[in-house]
């Protein structure tokens, strides 16, 4: 730029500044003051619109791909790996974290807490902000491993934050939950909560669930550790039958309608079907649950898409797409079930983690999900002759294999859930796709972090890189070992 050019926009931006301080606001009276903005923040309108987040990540596709719960139709891409770079900006700033953390700051700040308190007790909204924040934070380190953690949500005053090794956030996040979980004051409920209805009794539990969740995910890594966190949670009180599942519902309009409806009736793209692996092990054991999880074809009968193949081996009359049931405008979608519970209870019970019988446990969470995807139709009769099937007894000496595979049944369209559980304990053996796009060919185990990292952030992708391994796919998070 020349000088001329700079001694110019110096002078317009004193001439500005001279004005500016000329000018008192209240010469101008209300002018500049915006009738239609609320004089302070609302946390309830704050909350309900973070917890539209829930549905999209407990229907995100990718990881229900990757565990092969579904398959693409037409563009066989994701099922072969093709994206190796995901994001994780939008949770982060305008975020739903961002959003839990203003609830939390608005009802701790002397300034504000007054008025936020209109939503319901300060103490009550803190600590569903609280269990709200650790659920997302551990939805994001299960896919990513490391991530920006004690160092995130500055806002301008960092905008380079540093990675925590995802074994600091797990023992962060234990604390988190058990903390907010007691946290819960008698006080007027949450207003705003679109997931729970501002039950206290609710919330409770299904922090104290996603507690055991994670304490399972340390079965490999850091026994002891799970071993003492699984107990305290399962103490703590955890969710103890089908009516405590954790849904979030869709509603019958257009901007927040269940995503497999939108693509099946609003866009009519029908990208994915269940998978032609998924629904024959169905077939093979003549699981009663395939009527509420798969639609039938054109033909009358029940057919998954070829896995990964390419060319595009079917059209999506040729295939089971997603029962229509579980498709409507407005469908609930799993967060947390009570048969994922006790399929853990089994699993941490054969470990010796806790007293009780594995076969009962394991029985128990077969026929929650049985009643969980048939509702009435889930007769005691329908349970006992599918359990008495030689490939789904019990049997202890196939104890981890059987309540693995059977959890990954249960957790269909939960696929980060699906996907955490397969890594951590290898069942159901899944076959890579045959013409895989990824560099390794194998099934992803984690996902590669924003290439804004890259660029915005390098000295701290560089690090986390060096520490955690290489950013692809095939590095594996640090609970995820062989």
């Amino acid at each position: 730029m020349k000088k001329s050019n700079k001694y110019k926009i110096f002078a317009l931006a004193v001439g500005l500044g001279i004005s500016a301080v000329a000018c008192s606001p209240d010469d101008f009276g209300d002018m500049n003051i915006n009738p239609n903005n609320p004089a302070a923040a609302n946390t309830a309108g704050i909350l309900t619109g973070a917890l539209r987040n829930v549905g999209a990540m407990a229907t995100d596709m990718v990881p229900a791909l990757y565990t092969q719960q579904f398959g693409d139709i037409t563009y066989i891409e994701e099922s072969r790996y093709k994206t190796i770079n995901f994001s994780y900006n939008g949770y982060y700033a305008g975020g739903p974290l961002n959003s839990y953390k203003t609830i939390i700051d608005l009802n701790t700040a002397e300034a504000t807490k007054t008025t936020a308190a209109a939503n319901g007790s300060n103490a009550n909204q803190i600590a569903v902000s609280r269990i709200l924040k650790a659920y997302t934070f551990l939805w994001l380190t299960d896919r990513w491993g490391d991530i920006p953690y004690s160092q995130a949500l500055q806002g301008s005053s960092n905008f380079s934050p540093g990675f925590d090794t995802q074994q600091a956030i797990y023992t962060d996040l234990f604390k988190e939950l058990k903390e907010a979980q007691a946290q819960f004051d008698g006080g007027k409920a949450v207003v705003g909560d679109i997931l729970l209805s501002g039950s206290a009794t609710r919330w409770k539990k299904f922090a104290n669930s996603l507690r055991m969740i994670m304490a399972l995910r340390l079965s490999k890594v850091d026994p002891a550790k799970g071993k003492a966190e699984f107990a305290a949670a399962l103490a703590d009180g955890v969710l103890a039958s089908n009516a405590d599942n954790v849904k979030y519902t869709y509603l019958t309009e257009s901007n927040n309608e269940h995503p497999l409806y939108n693509n099946y009736i609003v866009t009519n793209r029908k990208d994915y079907a269940l998978s032609d692996v998924f629904v024959n092990k169905l077939l093979a054991t003549n699981d009663p649950r395939i009527a509420g999880m798969a639609d039938k074809n054109i033909n009358g009968v029940y057919s998954g898409v070829p896995y990964g193949v390419f060319p595009a081996a079917a059209k999506a009359q040729d295939v089971s797409l997603a029962a229509t049931a579980i498709r409507q405008q407005n469908s609930s979608v799993n967060v947390v079930t009570y048969a994922q519970i006790l399929f853990s209870q089994a699993e941490a019970a054969k470990l010796g983690w806790i007293t009780g019988d594995v076969k009962t446990l394991y029985e128990a969470a077969v026929k929650a999900s049985i009643q969980q995807w048939l509702g009435t139709a889930a007769t005691d009769a329908v349970v006992t002759t599918y359990l008495a099937q030689d490939a789904v007894k019990y049997d202890d000496a196939k104890a981890y294999e059987l309540i693995a595979t059977q959890k990954w049944i249960a957790l269909f369209y939960q696929g980060n859930e699906a996907w955490a559980e397969w890594r951590r304990t290898g069942y159901p053996v899944l076959t890579p796709a045959a013409k895989p796009l990824n560099p390794s060919g194998q099934i992803p185990r984690r996902m590669a972090y924003p290439v804004t990292e890259t660029t915005l952030n390098k000295v701290n992708y560089d690090k986390v890189v060096a520490s955690q391994g290489p950013d692809t796919q095939d590095t594996r998070v640090w609970w995820d070992k062989k």
